[in-house]
Order: structure tokens, then sequence, then C-alpha cells
């Protein structure tokens, strides 16, 4: 009988997870333009991200700067792995946290990709960096 109670809470457990990576997806599909970044603690003026968009379709997304970069996302509660399969990060994977809060999405991606962040806080980090996005 506990077998069967373990294996039940185990099954919901998992769906539970299931769940939270759907709603997570779904909260972050659409198109997102930054209003913030900054990297090593230096903040850019809006000039030099005004024209970028960031698109997200459920474990998809598409980088609009300088030029075009698409990839596979993978979230993990408040971590998201970046594989990035076409364009200038083709073969390249960068790990990042994020949270969505108050519409509006923040990321905070370790360039290096050898570890999620553990905050989002970019000062004596040079390969951390930050964005945060407002949807349109």
């Amino acid at each position: 009988m506990r077998l069967l109670t373990f294996i039940t809470l185990l099954i919901l457990g998992s769906n539970c997870g299931t769940a939270k990576k759907a709603l997570n997806a779904t909260i972050l599909n659409g198109d997102w333009t930054p209003i913030k970044q900054e990297m090593g603690g230096k903040e850019f003026p809006p000039a030099v991200f005004e024209k970028q968009k960031l698109i997200i379709h459920d474990s998809s997304y598409t980088l609009i700067a300088e030029s075009v970069d698409k990839g596979i996302l993978k979230y993990s509660d408040h971590n998201m792995d970046i594989y990035g399969k076409e364009g200038v990060n083709s073969g390249k994977h960068f790990t990042a946290i994020y949270k969505f809060e108050n519409k509006q999405l923040t990321i905070c991606y370790n360039l290096m990709g050898n570890g999620y962040p553990e905050s989002y806080e970019t000062k004596g980090k040079p390969l951390y960096f930050l964005s945060v996005f407002k949807k349109n």
C-alpha cells in the first residue's frame, strides 16, 4: 500500500512540474522589447538596444538585434538553458535565471554558460548580462 501511495505522489508531483513548465512557456510566449540592459555592472544606453526584439514561442526563441539568433529554450524552475541553433550563437549554450514580475521579464545570463547566476546582479561579473523586457 505504501508503495502505491508513493508511486501516486510521484506521478502527481511530476505532472505538477510539467504544468509549471507549460505555464512558464505560456506566460513567456510573445514579443518582448528590452527596456534596460547591463553587463558587468554597467548599464547600456537605450540606443544600444532600442531596435532589439526577443520572440519566445514555447521552447524556441528568436532574438533580433544586429543580426538574428534562433534557438531552443529549456526551463527548470527559474533557470533557463539557451541553446543557439542559428546565427552568431549557433552551437553555444548559455545559462540564465529569469523572473516575470509586474508584467516585465528579467533575464540574467551567464555568457560563460558554466553555471546559473545566483542573483540578478552583474557588478563585478564581466560575463553576466542582464536584460529587462516588456511585452509588446
